[in-house]
């Protein structure tokens, strides 16, 4: 995952060794983009593997915890469990190559910011990351189902459509959104593959969407008729509720992180 308005400290990590000490070279934080980028290509590979290993993580949890539990609240279980060390995992690894965004929202967001000035993913590069994201999200799905003899492509049937699931998206991505933007205003991103992760880990149980926050993982999802799925025509609700929860969630931090004035000498 990433964020914007992230200092120099925040995209270059922390090191022991004073500043212009031989070995003390900078390296960018797991989830801040890399204030000397990795080529394009590479950034665009690793928000696809990225994007497939965590729809893979997710789909494929779900289909062993309702092959080992009829228990609804234990699937739900195993399935947040997966999600919370997978995502983890995949952001330590991949956030110092591409930000590890996974989630055509965030890349919005950061986009979205850089207009205003601060520092981000230029349009080409969003343009780039977004299909990324969606073809590695649908991948991971086909990839899971695969690695459990399920058809490799069947749309799900799992209705989402209902009012107080779509509220939850909203909830669910303003309050990730507001997360990796003010790790980033308050010099923290460091924390974010704990953070993030622990953070989906908890939305899971507390939004009654059971946090997708993420469009192109939306749409992965459709591609399953497993316990992880979302029925097609459930996608376009899902995915404008969190475009709208990412416009929430930025005006959070606008508003909670708001510079504050120089104390008078």
């Amino acid at each position: 995952m990433s964020a914007t308005e992230a200092t120099e400290h925040d995209r270059t990590g922390e090191s022991d060794l004073a500043p212009g000490a031989p070995g003390a070279e900078p390296e960018p934080a797991p989830g801040a983009t890399p204030p000397q980028a990795p080529p394009l290509l590479a950034r665009a590979a690793a928000e696809l593997v990225g994007s497939a290993a965590l729809v893979a993580v997710v789909v494929g949890s779900g289909i062993q915890a309702t092959d080992l539990t009829k228990d609804v609240g234990l699937q739900l279980l195993a399935n947040s469990t997966a999600t919370v060390f997978g995502l983890g995992v995949l952001i330590t690894l991949l956030g110092p190559v591409s930000g590890a965004h996974f989630n055509p929202a965030v890349t919005l967001a950061e986009w979205w910011t850089a207009r205003r000035g601060g520092a981000g993913v230029s349009l080409r590069e969003a343009a780039v990351y977004v299909p990324s994201q969606v073809v590695g999200a649908i991948a991971g799905a086909v990839l899971a189902d695969a690695m459990f003899g399920e058809p490799l492509v069947k749309w799900s049937t799992h209705d989402r459509s209902a009012g107080h699931l779509l509220l939850g998206e909203v909830v669910a991505t303003a309050g990730l959104i507001l997360l990796i933007f003010g790790l980033a205003r308050t010099d923290r991103l460091r924390l974010a593959p704990v953070a993030v992760a622990s953070y989906i880990g908890a939305a899971y149980w507390f939004t009654s969407s059971t946090s997708f926050a993420n469009p192109a993982v939306t749409i992965g999802r459709a591609f399953t008729d497993t316990f992880a799925g979302i029925a097609p025509g459930s996608v376009a609700g899902f995915i404008g509720m969190q475009l709208l929860g990412a416009v929430v969630g930025l005006a959070l931090v606008a508003l909670i992180f708001m510079p504050g004035r120089e104390s008078a000498e």
